[in-house]
């Protein structure tokens, strides 16, 4: 039978002991990492969140009754201890923080006993995910998943911290939010009350952040809960953090100096790196020419080079088609590599088919200065050199070339250039780039909508210079957007905002909204901008990617809690699923049964 504390306190946690408390009685409490059994003495490591301390039971020290008990503890069993603090007889533990020192048990009390867990609490599980993800309760006992989630926390404090000092007011905003377009799939809540409307989760707290600067708030922050309905993958949830600001009264470089002296404090606060300030800056269009990414890696080169005034006048009808329906041609330069197997250039080819492209040209130099090329029969000896040089490639060097439109060309060289950079080992993954995208569009077009698209939201400030041109060339015009990049991970992205009314009525109809759709979805933020708004704007970091890349994990599901698996389902919890006929009823809502001719 389990017993109870029974008035007994716990002094210290197991690791908050050294050497300095040798003589000490104290109070210890956790769970049995381990029991060993040599006979007339029996070792216990305790585990809590701090670490591991060794307990020493002797008969003769705790008595009949408590060295019983020692005998038939195991694995996961919680146990509370007495015992003199005693620096070990032995060798020290380098491996552990109490390596020094044990405590000899005098009392001990089993609070609860465990059943064999179906995998061992350790560090670096190599159980299936899995099953640990069902059994988040019991993995979430291993040290490393703790130190990561307490450091989570501390991040957060930090943050806190700072953004107090800086005048910041913490407020919560809604969960229970209206649904608006323009962004990702909402989260859905039936309302009882008003049956047949609907609440939303909210994407982010965007408009009541920004309804907060007309109320006079200043500067506002919040760590808030998030939701999208998308597909997961390694950085994404469908649940999700963002450490969110909005300031009034400021610009552009105003956002950018708080938030650097941010990221500069959390970065030594959490695990002591150096940052050193400005942090770069990269115009979107550079970004994406050199990179072919708006979230660049910038641990490693290998940069697209623009090949298009090159090929212009050749013989390789891919090349020019692409070029004369408005396109570019741009390519890789992949150092040494001119040896790679033809089964792995297939893959890369395959690659670059799946990410848009209709394929991918390329050129081996070789040893002796000869070329071995998909396209070389198409191109005189002369144009052939001009490539090769524009590209800047040596004997052993592969080049890599994609033509089409730009987006495409962009995204498959973009996707190309980090696989080859972590096939080659050529990042190094204790670097941290941390690195600004600004001045992006503010509009993209959609081929599936037929219509412009906001690249981040519809209340987003077009630069002043470019508003000129958002009847004759919407595309041309560029945003007061800033994304902050670490790695090639978007951490968090932010912008200044419309304040005013006709701009952003305006902002509507290019993005094919009627005066009266626009009122309907938004009607409250452009009510709230006639009785006097000021200039602000904001940013939100994803704080999840951030701890993610802070601790080196290579999924985001390692720094949360109780995470959800690819289908965004728990398998802990088994959510989501089926609810009584009675709730449905009282939300007026019936379930249609799919057939197979539904998509």
């Amino acid at each position: 039978m389990a017993e109870t504390l029974q008035g007994l306190k716990r002094s210290h946690r197991c690791a908050e002991l050294n050497a300095a408390n040798a003589g000490e009685t104290v109070t210890v409490m956790g769970w049995v990492q381990k029991q060993r059994n040599k006979g007339g003495i029996i070792f216990v490591d305790l585990r809590d969140r701090s670490g591991i301390l060794q307990i020493i039971f002797e008969e003769s020290d705790c008595g009949s009754e408590s060295f019983a008990k020692a005998e038939r503890m195991r694995s996961e069993f919680v146990i509370a201890v007495v015992g003199k603090v005693e620096k070990r007889a032995g060798a020290v533990n380098e491996n552990l923080l109490t390596g020094e020192i044990e405590v000899r048990a005098k009392e001990v009390r089993i609070l609860s006993e465990s059943e064999t867990p179906p995998f061992p609490i350790e560090v670096d599980s190599k159980t299936k995910e899995e099953i640990r993800l069902k059994y988040r309760y019991l993995d979430l006992r291993r040290p490393d998943l703790q130190e990561k989630l307490m450091l989570r926390s501390k991040i957060a404090t930090t943050m806190r911290t700072f953004m107090a000092n800086e005048g910041f007011v913490e407020v919560e905003t809604p969960i229970l939010c209206k649904s608006t377009p323009e962004g990702a799939r909402d989260y859905l809540v039936p309302s009882r009350v008003h049956q047949g409307s609907f609440y939303a989760l909210p994407q982010s707290p965007q408009l009541f952040k920004q309804l907060l600067m007309c109320s006079g708030f200043d500067r506002y922050f919040q760590i808030a809960k998030c939701f999208r309905d998308e597909d997961l993958r390694a950085d994404r949830q469908p649940e999700f953090t963002q450490a969110d600001m909005e300031l009034s009264f400021v610009d552009v470089d105003d956002v950018i100096e708080v938030n650097e002296r941010l990221i500069q404090a959390v970065c030594q606060e959490a695990v002591g790196m150096e940052v050193s300030l400005p942090l770069p800056r990269m115009k979107w269009i550079d970004a994406m020419n050199r990179y072919g990414s708006d979230k660049p890696d910038t641990r490693f080169g290998m940069e697209l080079i623009d090949v298009s005034d090159v090929v212009k006048g050749c013989g390789f009808g891919v090349f020019t088609s692409a070029l004369e329906n408005g396109g570019s041609v741009r390519g890789l330069c992949v150092k040494g590599q001119a040896a790679m197997p033809r089964k792995k250039i297939d893959a890369l080819v395959d690659m670059a088919k799946g990410s848009g492209a209709k394929g991918l040209a390329y050129l081996c130099i070789e040893e002796d200065g000869s070329y071995k090329s998909s396209f070389a029969k198409f191109m005189t000896e002369e144009q052939l050199k001009a490539l090769v040089s524009a590209m800047g490639g040596e004997a052993g060097d592969l080049l890599l070339f994609a033509a089409d439109k730009n987006k495409i060309v962009w995204n498959v060289l973009g996707q190309l250039r980090l696989e080859l950079g972590h096939q080659l080992g050529l990042i190094d993954e204790n670097r941290f780039d941390f690195l600004w995208v600004v001045e992006f569009p503010l509009l993209e077009w959609s081929d599936e909508e037929n219509r412009f698209m906001a690249m981040h939201h519809p209340f987003t400030m077009p630069m002043e210079e470019d508003w000129g041109y958002i009847d004759s060339d919407p595309g041309r015009v560029r945003a007061k957007a800033y994304d902050i990049v670490l790695n090639g991970v978007e951490l968090g992205g932010g912008s200044v905002r419309i304040h005013q009314n006709d701009i952003q009525e305006k902002m509507f109809e290019v993005l094919g909204f009627t005066k009266e759709q626009a009122w309907s979805q938004f009607g409250f933020l452009l009510s709230a901008f006639q009785y006097g708004v000021p200039p602000h704007a904001g940013l939100a970091y994803g704080l999840d990617r951030f701890v993610m890349l802070l601790v080196h994990a290579d999924n985001i599901r390692e720094v949360i809690a109780f995470p959800k698996v690819k289908d965004a389902s728990c398998l802990m919890s088994e959510a989501p699923d089926t609810v009584a006929e009675k709730q449905l009823s009282e939300l007026g809502i019936g379930i249609l049964a799919k057939n197979d001719n539904q998509e």
